[in-house]
């Protein structure tokens, strides 16, 4: 459908993306180091400036039963030589696709510092071990909100919501220490095992730099060996 002076798209702020880019000779020896860099590199600046409040917010792309995709937004709470992670109820929408057809794609963007880091491949289920020392790391609140919420499932309204929270409340009430309130056995985690991790870079005139790892053998994001690296066209 073509557009016209007169849709409301000629309004739309544009932006030319005066970024640093990333030239092949600057690019870490492995995705991971890469990643870690850039990702260190965004937290640090979500700290120093306004415009970067979820440094770790990362959009999630799976696949349903008929075969549609699916995205949503969730935050990156893994991220090492597996490769990154994120917590979930395991009985929403996202995980039983997932066990449906473990293909994944995700995605880490920060307009502001003109840049993104993309991921493709495989999700698996995250360790009950390293779950629940995550579990328990977060706050009263948020741990509650695992036990209130069947995520992804009709909530008739607000009340209903508030009214789970206050039973979640009463069954694990809150102590000077902030409470126990235990892993649910229907909460988890999925990390993405990738094949692919590619770096977007803005520059000016949208000629942007691509840099891109696709697996050319077996091992981790931090083994150099397992990796071929190259440029593609913005």
């Amino acid at each position: 459908m073509d557009s016209s002076p007169d849709d409301g798209l000629a309004a739309v702020r544009r932006v030319d993306y005066r970024g640093d880019g990333l030239v092949e000779g600057d690019v870490a020896a492995s995705p991971y180091l890469q990643a870690r860099a850039w990702i260190d590199g965004a937290v640090t600046a979500a700290a120093e400036r306004d415009d970067v409040p979820e440094p770790t917010a990362m959009s999630v792309a799976t696949v349903d039963a008929s075969g549609a995709p699916d995205v949503r937004t969730v935050l990156m709470r893994f991220f090492d030589e597996r490769g990154p992670g994120f917590v979930t109820n395991l009985e929403s929408a996202k995980s039983q696709q997932l066990q449906a057809n473990p293909r994944i794609a995700a995605s880490l963007t920060w307009p502001a510092i003109y840049r993104a880091i993309r991921f493709r491949g495989t999700a698996e289920l995250i360790g009950r071990d390293e779950v629940e020392a995550y579990f328990d790391s977060r706050p009263y609140g948020s741990r509650l909100s695992a036990w209130a919420s069947d995520q992804s499932r009709p909530a008739a309204d607000r009340a209903e919501l508030e009214r789970r929270w206050q039973d979640a409340l009463e069954r694990f009430p809150e102590t000077e220490n902030g409470g126990h309130v235990p892993v649910p056995d229907f909460w988890g985690g999925w990390r993405i095992v990738c094949d692919e991790v590619e770096f977007w870079a803005g520059r000016s005139n949208r000629l942007h730099d691509r840099i891109v790892f696709r697996r050319k053998g077996r091992g981790d994001i931090a083994d150099q060996t397992a990796w071929t690296m190259l440029r593609l066209q913005p």
